[in-house]
């Protein structure tokens, strides 16, 4: 047999063996794949356990409804007064669903703490308005027709309302009328 006619028999090539250089890529290449997978798991590990929005609405309105107030230490039902501010009647569009063109009318009154000032409030109701105007237009028809999208709505007008006030805080909206087309 001639030199040339050596790898005619089937055997293994000379030199084309298990390449050892494509081995540690394949280590290195798996051993970064798993890293990458742990980090994604303690990610997802860190956002499971932080509160949503909605968890800390739910559990404030779920307070509300049981009528225990954190402050108090015996546990008793509190109610806590304040000044009622009527609003005038808002006629909105909601937010477009799949179905034809929506809007809701709403009657509300904004009940602030004692400290709140009534100038500030007459000063701030264009603003006050708007704000809920604003709100009611991001929303669904879906969504407010539900018990707790109501609730959620009083929740998102207080904080909204709250956010640009200096002396008063509202700490309840009530609605008079609520109605849905």
């Amino acid at each position: 047999m001639a030199d040339g006619d050596a790898n005619l028999g089937g055997g293994p090539a000379p030199g084309g063996g298990k390449n050892p250089l494509l081995t540690v890529v394949m280590v290195l290449q798996l051993g970064l794949m798993g890293t990458i997978a742990y980090f994604q798991y303690m990610n997802h590990q860190k956002l499971a356990a932080t509160e949503t929005i909605m968890d800390v609405v739910k559990k404030d309105i779920e307070q509300k409804a049981s009528g225990v107030d954190e402050s108090s230490e015996t546990g008793e039902a509190r109610e806590e007064d304040g000044i009622l501010f009527p609003l005038d009647n808002f006629t909105a569009n909601l937010a477009q669903g799949d179905g034809p063109r929506r809007f809701v009318r709403l009657n509300a009154v904004l009940k602030f703490n004692k400290d709140s000032s009534e100038e500030e409030f007459k000063a701030r109701k264009p603003q006050v308005r708007d704000t809920i105007i604003s709100i009611l237009n991001s929303k669904r028809a879906e969504d407010l027709l539900k018990i707790e999208g109501k609730n959620y709505l009083k929740e998102e007008i207080k904080a909204a309302i709250n956010s640009f006030l200096v002396d008063g805080k509202v700490i309840d909206v009530f609605y008079v009328s609520f109605q849905i087309n």
